[in-house]
């Protein structure tokens, strides 16, 4: 927060925090801030649905906040939208009855076949393979063409989307990545699939803390932010490599695939057009060439790639 001008608090009029892999950004303070600029505070609460900061749970500082169904949760689909003033829920329904579509045919029929399929799968030992085939082809290949960890920005394409004013349908191209049935209503079975995975938040928040710990016990590499704060249920745990591509391709190469990188940084993948220059986009660029984030539920069998790693390669220090 030190980072940004004074005057740039007097001249917008909304926060929106990240919480970055499941790290807390400083909400308190945050809070504090918007109040006294009579800004909206709005959270992304993606990374962080199981994460509370001085008891508090992530998603109850803002006015508004997003959660995402398909990470902690692993429901593959969906979010949750929670306001604070419940006299906007009637609006939010609205505006949501107007964005989602009835599941096509094809849709119910894989959702009614989907379930004994993934048992079968699973009891045979095979789903666990087959989710990583997918995720290291389909989805680097048909979003992220060249190995790029973001899709194309396409420039020309958003400037017309810019132009057509805040309408999401505008902007379907970009907001659809990875995720191109989003607008679908959630099925019968995605519901009953989505709340026994909540159901199981509680054992999944004890596997994740046991990870992050045997991450920050294992290697001199987390970043500090993870490493100083108490066992927290990260969705992703940093860490500082010297050679991230190589690092990654070592992992996959021993059946551990790396998600949620986020490079290039936003100052060189959309410019000053699209977004405000951040105030020290070194700090940006150096993060993401280094930066490596470990799903602390493979921990055991991340560590002994990465031990690896730090024998042969070493690690980067933050500057």
């Amino acid at each position: 927060m030190e980072a940004i001008a004074p005057q740039t608090w007097t001249g917008i009029r909304a926060v929106l925090t990240t919480n970055l892999y499941g790290l807390p950004d400083r909400m308190a303070a945050l809070r504090q801030r918007c109040d006294a600029h009579g800004l909206v505070l709005i959270e992304d609460v993606a990374h962080a649905i199981e994460t509370e900061v001085d008891g508090t749970p992530l998603g109850a500082f803002g006015e508004a906040a997003a959660f995402s169904l398909s990470k902690h949760v692993d429901a593959y689909r969906g979010g949750v939208l929670a306001v604070a003033d419940p006299r906007l829920r009637g609006e939010v329904e609205r505006i949501r009855a107007g964005i989602l579509a009835e599941p096509t045919f094809r849709r119910r029929v894989v959702d009614i076949a989907k379930p004994p399929a993934r048992a079968l799968l699973e009891a045979a030992g095979i789903l666990r393979l087959l989710r990583k085939t997918r995720e290291a082809t389909a989805e680097r290949h048909v979003e992220r063409p060249g190995g790029s960890h973001r899709m194309d920005l396409r420039p020309d394409a958003l400037r017309r989307a810019i132009a057509a004013g805040p309408v999401l349908a505008a902007f379907d191209p970009w907001v659809r990545v990875d995720r191109h049935d989003y607008p679908e209503r959630p099925s019968i079975a995605d519901l009953k699939r989505i709340l026994e995975r909540l159901r199981g938040l509680d054992a999944d928040r004890e596997r994740r803390i046991h990870g992050v710990e045997r991450l920050c016990g294992a290697l001199d590499c987390v970043t500090p932010g993870a490493r100083n704060a108490s066992p927290l249920p990260l969705f992703r745990v940093p860490l500082l490599v010297a050679d991230r591509e190589a690092a990654m391709a070592t992992l996959a190469g021993h059946g551990v695939l790396v998600r949620y990188v986020y490079d290039p940084p936003l100052d060189d993948y959309a410019g000053p057009e699209f977004i405000a220059p951040s105030s020290a986009p070194a700090a940006g660029r150096w993060w993401v060439r280094h930066a490596l984030p470990i799903d602390p539920l493979i921990a055991d069998a991340a560590l002994p790639v990465l031990h690896g790693l730090q024998a042969a390669r070493g690690f980067a220090a933050a500057p």
